[in-house]
């Protein structure tokens, strides 16, 4: 199971809001084959190792899966079909599919056809790889990743902001190389219109490999500029506001109630599969989520040098019970809203 959760993680970033599954064939202690989900609409990790094993040898195999094999025709056909129809004795399962869609009936087809089951091998780790996906059908809403740059006297932004973009920067940039990785890892990524106006963001992954995030803004104002960054073809952009909707190439706005945004947002990307969020601020944008404790976890950079003595306050988090990690030279907390 341990090999499965390795092969299931090369997913990462391409299968989303399909969850990251990986399975082995076993026959004879050795492993006869291997598969994991490597796209989005693609064959599933059981088919993708099936198909490498002949028909004889999988008559006295076990497979071994991270996630349970779905029992519904989606983009592909069920799987615990498949290994129904290749009769193999047994199969073990990393955890339980809690999609509404599975949620036990492939154990179930595969008992009810004469296979040996054994299931809840490496729960917890099989969990926290699919904790988008396990959040997004539990609790009806993308998982939710705040992230912010702070400097050591606690601000995320000089003010007024500088002409130089460069006397606003906090961080170095292993940690810029780092955020563009966690970039191409999620759905989607979520401004407020002060950065929106301030900053001028790409909101890309140009500094790593993987596909863009889709562009989430929150703006009161539909009056924007079309030169902004965001109205470029990079990637697909939704301005969420309280005025109107509208379509446009890659450009969508989405008019929610206002006083009640965070919520309406999460409620949209619900809808149309958006499994993950990073909100990259600023702090009254981040606040709107944690007002409503719609956040799973918080990744704050620390600058340990510098100071701006004044400015944007970060938002206020305890990083006391933390320990950082190093990114260059700044430091890294990850919290977990448990």
């Amino acid at each position: 199971m341990h090999r499965a959760l390795e092969l299931a993680s090369k997913g990462l970033g391409k299968v989303a809001p399909n969850p990251m599954v990986g399975c082995i064939i076993v026959r004879d202690n050795q492993i006869i084959a291997e598969g994991y989900h490597e796209q989005y609409g693609s064959a599933h990790a059981e088919p993708n190792a099936i198909k490498k094993v002949s028909d004889e040898l999988l008559l006295e195999s076990t497979l071994y899966v991270s996630l349970e094999p779905c029992s519904h025709f989606g983009k592909t056909p069920p799987c615990a079909d498949l290994i129904i129809s290749k009769g193999i004795k047994k199969v073990v399962v990393g955890n339980l599919d809690t999609n509404p869609l599975v949620s036990g009936k492939g154990i179930q087809k595969l008992k009810d056809a004469g296979i040996e089951v054994e299931y809840g091998v490496l729960d917890k780790e099989c969990r926290e790889l699919n904790k988008r996906f396990f959040t997004f059908h539990e609790k009806k809403r993308p998982y939710i990743i705040l992230k912010w740059a702070q400097t050591q006297d606690g601000f995320i932004s000089r003010w007024p902001v500088p002409e130089m973009k460069e006397d606003n920067w906090i961080t170095g940039k292993e940690s810029k190389e780092l955020v563009h990785q966690w970039r191409s890892q999620e759905q989607a990524i979520l401004i407020g219109y002060n950065t929106l106006i301030n900053d001028n963001p790409l909101l890309t992954t140009r500094l790593a490999n993987g596909k863009n995030p889709i562009r989430l803004v929150f703006t009161r104002t539909i009056d924007l500029q079309t030169d902004l960054n965001i109205f470029n073809a990079d990637a697909k952009t939704i301005i969420f506001n309280p005025v109107k909707d509208d379509i446009k190439n890659n450009i969508e706005f989405v008019k929610i109630n206002w006083n009640n945004k965070a919520q309406d947002v999460l409620d949209y990307c619900y809808k149309n599969n958006i499994s993950s969020i990073i909100v990259e601020g600023g702090t009254n944008t981040i606040y709107n989520f944690m007002n409503i404790n719609a956040w799973d976890e918080a990744q704050v950079f620390v600058n340990p040098t510098k100071k701006f003595e004044h400015g944007i306050t970060a938002p206020e988090i305890n990083l006391n019970h933390t320990t950082p990690i190093s990114v260059g030279n700044d430091l890294l907390y990850t919290i977990l809203n448990l």
